[in-house]
C-alpha cells in the first residue's frame, strides 16, 4: 500500500482462493502516482472473521465498509474473477464512488447450467477431500498450458495461498458464485469506463464471454491476450500492468 493522493485510487479484489498477495509483485511495479489498496475478501487471506454471509452482495458491501474506513470516497476497481463479481455487485448499488472499473478474467454474466453443476461437483470433491488435495488440483488448469513450466513458482504460491482458506469459505463462495445474478445491464448503464482483461485461452471465463458483454459500456477497452488462461498478473504481467497503467492514466487524466 502507497500514501499518494486518494484521487488515483486502484482497489485491488482478488479472486477465488486467493489474497492479497496475488497483487504484490504486480502493484509494486504500478507509477507510484497511482495510490493502490488491496483488500482481502470476507474468508480469505487474513480476513477471517467469522462470515454470516458469503454471497456476491454482502462481500460488496464488505469491501464498501473497508473503503469508507479507510475514508476511500473514489476509486477504480480491479477485480480478479471472483473479484470482478464483488465489484460488479459494488458498482449496482455504489456506481457514484466509481471512477472505473477493470474486469480482469472476470464476467458479469452469471454460471450457465452446465457450470453450476460443476461447482456443486466442486463443493462435494472439497467435502470429501479436503483443501490441499482440491488446490493441488484446481491452481495448475487456471494457466495456459504453455505458460505453466514458467509460473511454477507462481503456482506453487497460489497452492499454499489456497491451502490456507478455511474450507467453509471454499465451498460457502462456491454457493455464492454459482448462485450470483447477471449483471450485463451494470455495464450497459455504466457512467465510468470498464476494461476487461481476456485470456484467449482462459477456461474459467471463456473468451465468448467477454465477447458477449466487452461492447455494452459506453466507454469501454479490451486487451485480448493470445497465449494467457486465467490468471494473467502472473502470465502476461508487464502486458496486463501496461494495460491498466493505461486505463488508469485515462481515468485519471
Amino acid at each position: 500500500m502507497t500514501t499518494k493522493p486518494a484521487e488515483n485510487t486502484l482497489v485491488f479484489l482478488h479472486g477465488f482462493c486467493e489474497s492479497t498477495e496475488v497483487w504484490t509483485d504486480f502493484i509494486a511495479k504500478l507509477p507510484e502516482k497511482f495510490h493502490c489498496v488491496a483488500l482481502d475478501l470476507p474468508g480469505f487471506g487474513a480476513n477471517l472473521e467469522p462470515v454470516k454471509d458469503y454471497s456476491i452482495e454482502a462481500m460488496a458491501e464488505a469491501v464498501h465498509a473497508e473503503l469508507k474506513q479507510l475514508h476511500i470516497k473514489k476509486c477504480v476497481l480491479v477485480g480478479h474473477s471472483l473479484g470482478g463479481y464483488v465489484s460488479l455487485a459494488f458498482a449496482e448499488k455504489y456506481p457514484k464512488m466509481l471512477q472505473g472499473m477493470c474486469l480482469f478474467h472476470s464476467s458479469a454474466l452469471p454460471d450457465s447450467e452446465e457450470k453450476k453443476e460443476a461447482r456443486n461437483k466442486t463443493i462435494e470433491f472439497v467435502k470429501k477431500h479436503g483443501v490441499e488435495v482440491f488446490m493441488d488440483s484446481f491452481v495448475t488448469p487456471l494457466f495456459a498450458p504453455e505458460n505453466r513450466e514458467k509460473c511454477k513458482t507462481a503456482i506453487e504460491k497460489l497452492k499454499k495461498i489456497g491451502k490456507a482458506t478455511p474450507e467453509e469459505s471454499i465451498v460457502k463462495t462456491l454457493r455464492a458464485m454459482r448462485d450470483r445474478k447477471k449483471r450485463l445491464k451494470v455495464l450497459q448503464e455504466a457512467a465510468f469506463p470498464v476494461l476487461f482483461i481476456a485470456g484467449k485461452e482462459d477456461g474459467a471465463v471463456p473468451l465468448e464471454a467477454t465477447l458477449q458483454q466487452c461492447h455494452l459500456p459506453n466507454n469501454s477497452t479490451t486487451v485480448f491476450l493470445g497465449g494467457t488462461g486465467h490468471m494473467g498478473m502472473f502470465e502476461k504481467p508487464y502486458e496486463t500492468r501496461k494495460a491498466l497503467e493505461k486505463f488508469a492514466e485515462l481515468v485519471f487524466g
